[in-house]
């Protein structure tokens, strides 16, 4: 894992936008990190490397958002099994050709593809993240 150490919202911004250069179809990235810790902000920066131009919010009470067909950005904080996140469908999104950024992922680890990207964020003062990856 690599380390890299942000001081500010917009050089988090920065590292995620150039990190999403990096990424390919069928990719699946856990965001990892306590509430608050970055992790829509970190999705925000991906989306934008993408040449995603709509705005990315959470999904916290879509479960999940599509942004141009392309990107899916889950939010399974609320997801109270896997069970009920198959139902709903989140399953079909991962190897469907797009790329996959699930916040809260250990709610639904059972449902999740083998070969995943990790970035954890790390909380290291208001502003300070520590970003593994």
């Amino acid at each position: 894992m690599a380390d890299f150490i942000s001081r500010s919202p917009e050089e988090t911004l920065a590292w995620a936008e150039q990190f999403a250069k990096s990424l390919r179809p069928n990719d699946t990235v856990l965001l990892l990190g306590e509430m608050g810790a970055g992790k829509t902000l970190i999705a925000k920066g991906i989306a934008k490397g993408l040449g995603i131009r709509e705005e990315v919010t959470s999904p916290t009470y879509a479960y999940v958002n599509a942004y141009d067909d392309y990107l899916f950005h889950f939010d399974c904080y609320r997801v109270t099994s896997e069970e009920q996140a198959f139902r709903l469908g989140l399953a079909d999104y991962f190897g469907a050709g797009g790329i996959c950024l699930v916040e809260w992922s250990e709610n639904i680890a059972g449902l999740l593809p083998e070969d995943v990207k990790r970035i954890e964020i790390i909380k290291r003062g208001e502003v300070d993240r520590e970003i593994r990856f």
